[in-house]
C-alpha cells in the first residue's frame, strides 16, 4: 500500500504560480510539477482560514455556518479520511511546525485519531485525548519565528519519521501543515534571492525552495518509489475584494504526485478542496463506506462540477460562471462571476439554484450538530 504524504501549503493562491499566468517566476517547484502529477487547476479552497481548509480536507464537508468545526466542542471521533486510511491499515500523522495548541489543531487531530508532531511550547492536550506527541527538538531546528520553524525544518523530521515507519514495515499517512509563506515572510538566508522578511514573494520563493529539496531529499529513500505525495494550499492569501464575495481569491493548486495508475494529467474540472482525498481513494481503487459529501473529480460529469466557498458571514455555491451566495438573515443574492476580471453581476433569483445551495449547507451543519459525523459505535 503507498504511503501518502498530503503538504497543506498556508496561504498560496493559484495567482501566484506561473502555470495560472504569474510572471514573477517564484514556484519554478511548483510549476514544474504541474505537468509531472494530476494537477487540478480549476479547485476552490472553501475558506479564508487554516482551520476551514483543515476541516475541508479532513471531514470532506461543506463549510458550516460560523466557526470551522476544528475549532468547535463536540469534535472528536468524527469520520474523516483518516479512517479511511486507518481501515487499510495506515499510521496517521500530524505535523505542524508550531505549537498545535494553536487554533485547537492538536485537540482535533488527537480526537480523531492521528498522532502529533509539533514544536511544543508548554500547551498540553486535553487528557482525554488518546495520542502520541512527538516534539521536534531543539536541534532539529535550523531556523524559526514566532509561526513555527522553517518549511525545510518540517521537512527534515516528516522524512526522519517516514524513515522509521518505513522500517517499521508501517504504512503512513502524513498531514503535515506548513507555516512558512505566513507573515511576518521570515525564513533561512541564503536559499532563495530575495532576502527574509521583505514580503510575500520572497516567501513564496522560500515555500517552493523547500518543497524542491524535500522532494529530492525523498527521491533517495527505500520509501519513495511507493509514497504518493499530494500538494494542496488551506486557503489563499487574504484579501478583501470589493464584490460580495472575492471568488477568485479561493482560486488555489492542488497536486496529486507519483500516483499509481494514473498518468500526469491537467483536470480543468470546477472542483473543491472537499474533493480531493475521494478522488485520491478512487485512484488508489479503495471501497469505503462513508457520508464524505467530497466527489471522486476524475468521475464528475459537467453538470456536477461545483465549489463550495464561504467566509465567517457567507456561504456560497459556485457551478460554471454562476453562483448563490447565502448570508445571514436568510438573504441570497444570485450572480453572474466573471472570470476576467472576478466582478459579480446580479441575476434574477433561481429558486432551484437556491434550494440546492441552502440544502448542502444545511445538511452538513445539522449533521454537526446532531452527531452525524461521528464515527458508528
Amino acid at each position: 500500500k503507498p504511503n501518502v504524504i498530503f503538504i497543506c501549503i498556508e496561504s498560496l493562491s493559484a495567482k501566484y504560480l506561473g502555470t495560472f499566468g504569474n510572471t514573477r517566476n517564484a514556484t519554478p517547484t511548483l510549476d514544474s510539477l504541474a505537468t509531472n502529477s494530476v494537477f487540478f487547476s480549476n479547485l476552490f479552497a472553501t475558506g479564508t482560514r487554516t482551520v476551514r481548509g483543515m476541516e475541508a480536507i479532513t471531514l470532506s464537508i461543506p463549510p458550516t455556518p460560523g466557526r470551522s468545526i476544528v475549532k468547535r466542542d463536540n469534535n472528536h471521533n468524527l469520520f474523516t479520511i483518516g479512517e479511511v486510511f486507518k481501515k487499510e491499515g495506515y499510521h496517521r500523522n500530524f505535523f505542524y511546525g508550531g505549537d498545535g495548541y494553536f487554533d485547537n489543531m492538536n485537540n482535533y487531530f488527537g480526537g480523531n485519531g492521528f498522532d502529533i508532531t509539533d514544536r511544543g511550547r508548554g500547551f498540553l492536550i486535553d487528557a482525554d485525548i488518546k495520542t502520541t506527541r512527538t516534539n521536534i527538538e531543539d536541534d532539529e531546528v535550523t531556523f524559526e519565528n514566532a509561526w513555527g520553524v522553517c518549511d525545510e525544518d518540517i521537512y527534515n523530521k516528516v522524512l526522519k519519521e517516514a524513515d522509521k515507519a518505513h522500517n517499521d514495515g508501517q504504512p503512513f499517512f502524513d498531514f503535515v501543515m506548513t507555516t512558512s509563506n505566513h507573515r511576518p515572510y521570515t525564513y533561512p538566508e541564503g536559499k532563495v534571492d530575495i532576502p527574509s522578511g521583505t514580503g510575500r514573494y520572497g516567501a513564496i520563493k522560500y515555500t517552493d525552495f523547500a518543497i524542491k529539496e524535500f522532494l529530492k531529499k525523498a527521491k533517495t529513500k527505500p520509501w519513495y518509489s511507493n509514497t504518493v505525495f499530494v500538494i494542496m494550499s488551506d486557503h489563499c492569501a487574504a484579501s478583501a475584494g470589493k464584490w460580495e464575495m472575492d471568488v477568485q481569491n479561493y482560486h488555489i493548486p492542488a497536486f496529486i504526485i507519483n500516483a499509481p495508475n494514473i498518468k500526469s494529467q491537467n483536470i480543468h474540472k470546477l472542483c473543491s478542496q472537499i474533493d480531493l482525498f475521494p478522488t485520491l481513494f478512487a485512484i488508489l481503487n479503495w471501497d469505503y463506506d462513508t457520508n464524505l459529501f467530497g466527489e471522486n473529480i476524475l468521475a464528475m460529469t459537467p453538470n456536477e462540477e461545483r465549489a463550495f466557498v464561504g467566509n465567517y458571514r457567507k456561504l456560497g455555491l459556485l457551478k460554471g460562471n454562476k453562483i448563490m451566495i447565502l448570508s445571514d438573515q436568510k438573504k441570497a443574492n444570485f450572480y453572474n462571476w466573471n472570470k476576467e476580471d472576478n466582478s459579480l453581476n446580479k441575476l434574477p433569483m433561481d429558486d432551484q439554484f437556491l434550494d440546492e445551495t441552502t440544502s448542502f449547507y444545511q445538511v452538513a451543519d445539522y449533521l454537526y450538530r446532531n452527531n452525524g459525523l461521528k464515527l458508528k459505535d
